[in-house]
């Protein structure tokens, strides 16, 4: 498995619930792109349209060698995914407020490109707060069970 692209800022913003992976519907430039790690999912989420599931905002920058095939670079892409798991993800979405955010762009040992998403609740600012002081506690208290080890 090949990680191509991480959303760092979904672990930071978010408390993540669940997580699924997903084939995304790409244009032949696009994964020549992808191929060389021009695309961004800092800023991208997941949208339902009809049924269906989308990936909005995530930028794949045009292919250099691409002329007329290429692409618009923030064009809204499809995800494949089994139609119980779509449903489940929809009807998250709509009862418990909650949002779909893609956490990685990799490529499986079958050279097919997926999305790893997940179901999210944003965090507030207090709570983003808290989590921090939590890690440097808990890094703290390593370091001190560190010198006493030997």
């Amino acid at each position: 498995m090949k990680i191509v692209a991480t959303n760092r800022k979904a672990k930071r913003d978010y408390d993540i619930l669940e997580t699924y992976e997903a084939g995304i519907e790409l244009k032949g430039t696009e994964v020549k792109s992808i191929r060389r790690g021009k695309i961004n999912i800092n800023d991208s989420f997941v949208r339902e349209k009809g049924g269906e599931l989308f990936l909005v905002g995530a930028h794949i920058s045009p292919y250099e060698q691409g002329n007329i095939f290429n692409h618009d670079p923030l064009r809204d892409r499809k995800l494949l995914l089994h139609k119980k798991e779509i449903l489940r993800i929809i009807t998250k979405i709509r009862e418990k407020r909650l949002t779909v955010i893609p956490l990685k762009v990799y490529f499986n040992n079958k050279g097919k490109v997926k999305v790893e998403i997940a179901v999210a609740k944003g965090r507030k600012l207090y709570e983003k707060k808290q989590k921090i002081k939590e890690r440097d506690i808990e890094r703290e208290m390593q370091a001190e069970l560190k010198k006493y080890r030997y």
